[in-house]
């Protein structure tokens, strides 16, 4: 899994078009990315349309047939904007049955078309959406008189999330004594699982004890061991009353081991609570516990 949450796993056997869901990736594509798909469906439909009404012969556009070829190109191209927007000011209109009835078929794909889109961006607008903002690292930080692995989030819009749930899984690499390499996962135990509204930030904490996978490891053995943690959130959006959920990961890169985060809290003149979102990946370097068999440079 990639930081953001994606999937970087390539999936084999399985055709192009079994895994292809195109509502779904309108749904879910960036809004730039959706913008320009529709830019160009637009741009597409009418060249096509416009090629087709040049073919149909010169006379096929009363009004567009005068001039050079350019001419006539960017006349047909305006005839197929209006056509297919269903506006038809009137100066060119179609002639024949070939133009006819090409007109009646970019009319109902236009209808068809922009309903669609239509349909599609009010359900863009209208999905619920998690704006989780969390820690780029996770830290290894004393905790309770031994460590803990740590990392924090806090909700990035105005609107409440209630009864916020984490899973996290642990990831890494067990070679086994003649040298092949086994990926293993582990859900690690959290001090705390959920929390019923997220005001300002969450630490989240998984207790390293003796039945910690992280248990009697030092840095760099759980480091050489390619380690990932998997993030999964889930909560219930109060504007929608819907369930939201939010995905992330840290790699070996992002954890940080001897550290804690610093206090992003403060007040204003009229002492109420500030919480500084711009300090969730702020951390401070600190001993960490001595635990028998580990080492922690």
């Amino acid at each position: 899994m990639r930081a953001d949450g994606s999937l970087n796993v390539v999936r084999l056997g399985h055709g192009f078009w079994q895994s292809l869901n195109v509502y779904q990736h309108l749904l879910t594509v960036a809004w730039p990315r959706f913008l320009l798909y529709v830019l160009v469906f637009y741009l597409a439909a009418n060249v096509l349309f416009a090629g087709l009404y040049l073919a149909a012969g010169p006379g096929a556009i009363q009004g567009g047939e005068g001039g050079d070829a350019s001419a006539r190109w960017r006349n047909a191209i305006f005839f197929s904007v209006q056509t297919i927007a269903t506006i038809g000011y009137g100066q060119m209109t179609p002639q024949g049955t070939t133009a006819n009835f090409l007109v009646a078929i970019e009319a109902l794909t236009g209808v068809m078309g922009f309903a669609l889109i239509t349909g599609i961006l009010f359900a863009r607008f209208s999905r619920p959406s998690a704006h989780v903002l969390r820690s780029t690292v996770a830290v290894v930080a004393p905790y309770r008189g031994k460590t803990g692995l740590m990392f924090r989030i806090a909700n990035g819009r105005s609107s409440q999330l209630i009864d916020i749930k984490a899973t996290v899984t642990y990831s890494w690499l067990d070679r086994s004594d003649e040298g092949r390499a086994v990926r293993r996962f582990q859900q690690l135990p959290l001090e705390r699982d959920r929390v019923a509204l997220l005001p300002t930030q969450w630490i989240i904490v998984h207790p390293i004890d003796e039945k910690s996978p992280f248990a009697g490891r030092g840095q760099e053995q759980i480091l050489g061991a390619d380690p990932e943690v998997f993030v999964v959130l889930s909560a219930t959006d109060e504007t929608f009353s819907q369930t939201v959920h939010s995905r992330f990961s840290y790699a070996d890169h992002d954890i940080v081991h001897g550290a804690k985060f610093t206090d992003p809290f403060g007040t204003t003149a009229d002492g109420v609570l500030t919480v500084d979102l711009s300090k969730l990946s702020d951390f401070d370097r600190v001993p960490l516990p001595d635990a028998p068999g580990s080492s922690h440079t």
